[in-house]
């Protein structure tokens, strides 16, 4: 641990995620806070991937850490979710400061709309929010194809005047403490449109079941929501097979679902970098709400008075 006094007066980043401590996105992130030479880097992520397991928690039994050697940071894995990360790494049990800023990521796969809720990398940053930590989910929408792991290094660039300008507002103290920033970047980063602000949309993927007879059947589900189509990759995990008097079913992609208005999915596949405020909770729709307010009452009434 560095102890000069410019280190100290640097502000504090600790970066999680959900795709595991050795991730392209992650180690890319990390690469560009240490060269720049402006914070005091901190990593706390999972040991292996952890991705759509959304904000679940470590409750019955400890988590083992493991310090991880790279270099410029303090780096930790955590045999836990994201989650138990971002909680662990701001709770000075295990660094002996607390961050200034938590990002999770980069993630491999956009996180807008609806994913928002499955999504480990944004469970990361909603868990350093809980506590009152500043946060930022970040997220690359990788394409297999024309995506490439310099993507990831171009992304966290873009990402720097952000994470910067923040820190500034930090240190004023006039930083909103009553929400937090979802960040995706558009696959073609090295000509992306611009910044815009964006509001959380509906977009999803549609997901249904097939049943198989062994794990390599189907193949496998990535975490960009796509289907791996490498078979000789199937046939190495083709090794569990159905147990006598069970069955086997596994998750498949059907279609995605896109709004058609101005929110994050569709502006980032407009090519722009979306900057999403999100909160803890997700509050039904007004309309939504308000039948529930004249259809309560009245229910209660009907059928508590009815013979059960």
């Amino acid at each position: 641990m560095e102890n000069n006094n410019s280190s100290e007066e640097r502000p504090t980043v600790m970066v999680t995620n959900d795709d595991g401590i050795d991730a392209p996105g992650l180690r890319a992130l990390v690469r560009v806070l240490i060269s720049c030479n402006l914070f005091r880097v901190l990593v706390c992520a999972p040991a292996s991937e952890q991705s759509a397991v959304s904000h679940s928690i470590t409750w019955r039994h400890p988590v083992s850490v493991k310090q991880v050697d790279i270099n410029g940071a303090i780096a930790y894995a955590v045999s836990g979710t994201p989650a138990d990360c971002a909680s662990l790494g701001i709770s000075k049990e295990l660094f002996s400061f607390v961050p200034d800023l938590v990002i999770s990521g980069i993630n491999m796969g956009s996180n807008c709309g609806y994913h928002v809720v499955y999504s480990g990398t944004v469970a990361g940053a909603r868990e350093a929010f809980f506590n009152g930590i500043p946060a930022v989910s970040v997220s690359y929408d990788w394409v297999g194809g024309k995506s490439s792991v310099d993507d990831y290094t171009l992304a966290a660039e873009a990402c720097l005047p952000i994470f910067r300008a923040i820190l500034a507002e930090i240190k004023n103290k006039s930083y909103p403490l009553n929400g937090f920033l979802n960040i995706d970047l558009p696959t073609d980063i090295a000509n992306h449109k611009g910044y815009k602000l964006t509001r959380q949309g509906k977009s999803i993927f549609k997901m249904g079941w097939e049943e198989v007879k062994s794990e390599g059947q189907g193949g496998k589900m990535l975490s960009t929501m796509e289907m791996e189509s490498d078979s000789s990759a199937r046939a190495e995990i083709d090794t569990a097979t159905v147990a006598a008097g069970y069955r086997m079913f596994k998750r498949k992609v059907i279609r995605p679902v896109i709004d058609d208005v101005d929110t994050d999915k569709r502006s980032l596949q407009e090519g722009y970098i979306t900057v999403t405020p999100l909160g803890a909770i997700s509050p039904a729709e007004t309309d939504c709400h308000s039948y529930f307010k004249e259809w309560l009452p009245s229910a209660v009434q009907q059928f508590s008075s009815s013979a059960l």
